[in-house]
């Protein structure tokens, strides 16, 4: 007997918590969104997200960069694109290119600065020179048409092994400056 009282007053509250759901889904329905911040970052705050992003500055008819990405999120408000998976291919005038890869990025839409960055295996950066430089993060500066970064970064070329923390190089030039606790080490021949 009290078994079929629990079993009827389980039934008859599931109908009532239902029923509040329910009455709680309609009304809600066609509420405005708050505008308290969501988690930075986050998919749900983004203005837009698209697969297979692409964007090409240019100079003229010239194609001076163009960064590819599986995913991009965007942020108007805040001026910027995530990404994810992404390739950065810079054209030099002379018809070259360099193509790097990281895990994700971001890039300012109005400065055109862009971030790349890989949490496991560093970012490769192999100029025409035949240097290959290593580091986990690096930034593009679109007016100075520069790379930066204050990581770790390692330098391999020509017999030279160069180790530091930070770099500032100018990408026309292909001048490269390890900004501190530098050390050179002759790298054997291959």
């Amino acid at each position: 007997m009290w078994e079929l009282v629990a079993r009827r007053t389980l039934l008859a509250l599931s109908v009532l918590l239902t029923a509040f759901l329910g009455y709680l889904l309609f009304n809600n329905a066609d509420s405005v969104p708050s505008n308290r911040p969501l988690a930075p970052g986050s998919i749900e705050q983004a203005d837009a997200k698209i697969e297979e992003f692409i964007f090409t500055q240019s100079k003229g008819d010239v194609v001076q960069w163009q960064v590819q990405a599986k995913q991009a999120r965007l942020f108007e408000q805040d001026k910027r694109a995530v990404l994810r998976d992404v390739a950065f291919t810079f054209y030099g005038t002379g018809g070259d290119e360099i193509t790097v890869h990281g895990e994700e990025g971001t890039l300012d839409t109005v400065t055109k600065n862009f971030r790349l960055a890989n949490r496991q295996t560093p970012i490769v950066v192999e100029t025409r020179s035949g240097y290959t430089i290593y580091t986990n993060h690096l930034i593009w500066m679109d007016q100075a048409r520069e790379i930066r970064t204050q990581d770790p970064v390692r330098m391999v070329g020509h017999g030279l092994e160069v180790k530091g923390q930070g770099l500032h190089g100018r990408m026309e030039s292909e001048e490269f400056e390890v900004l501190q606790d530098v050390h050179v080490d002759l790298a054997p021949s291959s």
